[in-house]
């Protein structure tokens, strides 16, 4: 079984305007971890950037255009190349199961990525089916709390989390998918 954990900060909440300014991953593979990697990425010249987005992410406008903010194209070439490692992309079994807390929104803003590259062919790599924590929480007997953002949830389960960065985030994911199938198989 091949996963690929993942987390996205982006210039906003729309995946078809706005840009991803950070990809960070970690693959699994027969649950043994293979590598993981954490790319700045600047926004095209077309993407709209929400000030509001960037604060979360606490960004500057200035920072997300200089280095160690590698183009769009030089992060997708490392992306593909990182896929390609893992995945035949030519094989319809042969995929990574998308992975992360509310991972719907990242697969978009991944996909929307894609598109922007001139590459249509998101579904080569990745499975539909994804592996979300956020609804294995109904599982569990969702705990009553405040909101159920990835933060909230991690200090309810006594996960540390350098939240609104995507590293630290896919980081407490991992953490947290972890505790929910060990609380499962009890």
């Amino acid at each position: 079984m091949k996963i690929f954990y993942f987390d996205t900060e982006t210039t906003g909440l729309q995946s078809y305007k706005h840009a991803i300014i950070q990809l960070a991953y970690i693959i699994e593979i027969d649950g043994a971890a293979k590598e993981c990697g954490n790319l700045l990425i600047q926004p095209y010249p077309y993407d709209v950037i929400e000030m509001a987005a960037l604060a979360i992410n606490r960004r500057s406008l200035s920072e997300i255009f200089v280095p160690p903010f590698i183009t769009p194209q030089e992060a997708y070439k490392q992306l593909i190349s990182v896929l390609d490692k893992y995945v035949d992309k030519y094989d319809s079994q042969d995929k990574f199961y998308p992975a992360g807390y509310n991972v719907s929104f990242d697969c978009d803003f991944l996909a929307a990525f894609f598109r922007k590259n001139n590459n249509t062919f998101f579904a080569s790599y990745f499975h539909f089916l994804k592996i979300d924590p956020s609804s294995a929480l109904l599982l569990l007997g969702k705990p009553e709390l405040p909101n159920y953002k990835l933060e909230t949830v991690c200090k309810h389960y006594g996960i540390e989390i350098n939240a609104h960065d995507a590293l630290g985030d896919i980081r407490a994911t991992c953490e947290l998918i972890r505790q929910i199938r060990n609380r499962l198989k009890k």
